[in-house]
């Protein structure tokens, strides 16, 4: 399947990315309201958060630009000093972008 990319095949990308984001995000939460959550479901539920953000972090650093490992050390730094996720999000963003920047 090739779709062009005119302003129309470029809208029907959009729409489709939408309606597939929207499927998986309500399939998944309907297909929740079937399952009991137990201590062991729940602990399942919250290791998965954290192995999905590993997955996307782990070949960033090891395959990063100079901006993609200033931004997750930055983030780490700040993470720990504040305990904060917005600012230390803001401040691996900064970092990434004046790495960018200036190298």
């Amino acid at each position: 399947m090739t779709i062009e990319t005119t302003p129309v095949g470029v809208l029907v990308l959009i729409v489709l990315m939408t309606l597939v984001t929207l499927v998986t995000r309500f399939g998944g939460v309907f297909a929740m309201s079937f399952v009991k959550i137990s201590p062991r479901v729940e602990s399942f539920i919250n290791a998965m958060a954290s192995s999905v953000l590993i997955a996307i972090i782990v070949p960033m650093a090891v395959s990063g630009d100079a901006g993609a490992l200033a931004a997750l050390v930055a983030t780490a730094i700040t993470m720990l000093a504040i305990r904060k996720p917005l600012p230390a999000i803001s401040v691996g963003l900064v970092a990434a972008a004046l790495v960018r920047y200036f190298v």
